[in-house]
């Protein structure tokens, strides 16, 4: 895969904010099919940081009506990733 079809975007939450300050965590939406390896790869290469460890879950899409029409929203794949003591991202300097 290539990195930037792996690293889709950042997730930017309250809970994300607050293991980015106490934790060096940060948290990204990635491709379905990324490995944990393969996100440790890109993270590294697109960043120039050093990652620690790689933790991801699959979401599944949330039930959505409109009418009486019932859909359902695309499954997707979040990745929480540790980078070492005095590492950062500077994408998430700004926020």
């Amino acid at each position: 895969m290539e990195l930037y079809s792996i690293i889709r975007k950042p997730l930017l939450t309250e809970k994300s904010t607050i293991s980015r300050e106490q934790r060096n965590q940060f948290v990204f939406e990635v491709a379905t099919g990324a490995t944990k390896i393969e996100i440790l790869n890109a993270v590294e290469k697109l960043f120039k940081v050093k990652v620690l460890s790689v933790r991801t879950v699959n979401v599944q899409g949330k039930k959505k009506r409109l009418g009486r029409n019932v859909g359902r929203r695309k499954d997707w794949k979040k990745a929480t990733v540790r980078l070492a003591p005095g590492d950062t991202i500077d994408i998430f300097s700004e926020v």
